[in-house]
């Protein structure tokens, strides 16, 4: 007896495909949020500390797509476009991991953090726009982890309250 439709495809724990995929989905929408709030930050602390602003994405993305290198004040909608894209994928990845139970402050910051923090480094590093953040001035290394875990938590709250409403989510083991 077929228990599943083509959509609704089973895992070896019984949950539908379907939910996995909405979790996803609700994910990119908490990234979102996570990035819109990390943005609001890194603004402000830009007018306190004067810092400029980075077009370290926009020069990693140029790379990935090997489109031709241009000015920075040319980069503004590459760079936007990583920064927010960069925040959507990572929180997709957040999305999962509330459906799965891993939730809460401990599943952003213990789980969905380091997640955000690599996938920057590997893509900055990987086109080589980056440098180690080993080798970052200790004031820069201390300003994007801040950011980041801004980033992770409000990703964290929003896909932990999108998760609830998911009537399949499975069971939070503490």
């Amino acid at each position: 007896m077929r228990t599943s439709g083509p959509t609704q495809s089973r895992n070896s724990r019984g949950a539908g495909t379907d939910g996995w995929v909405a979790a996803a989905i609700t994910g990119v929408v908490a990234g979102l949020v996570g990035t819109a709030v990390m943005t609001a930050g890194e603004k402000l602390e830009q007018r306190l500390t004067g810092r400029p602003d980075s077009f370290v994405p926009a020069h990693a993305l140029e790379r990935l797509l090997t489109l031709e290198e241009r000015p920075d004040r040319e980069r503004v909608v590459l760079n936007h476009a990583m920064h927010w894209g960069t925040g959507a994928v990572v929180g997709a990845f957040r999305g999962v991991m509330a459906r799965a139970g891993l939730d809460g402050i401990r599943g952003s910051l213990l789980h969905h953090l380091p997640v955000r923090l690599t996938t920057d480094q590997v893509l900055e590093n990987a086109t080589g726009v980056g440098a180690p953040p080993w080798t970052w001035p200790r004031d820069e290394q201390v300003v994007d982890v801040l950011h980041k875990v801004v980033y992770s938590v409000v990703t964290g709250l929003v896909a932990d309250r999108l998760a609830l409403t998911t009537p399949d989510r499975e069971p939070v083991r503490r």
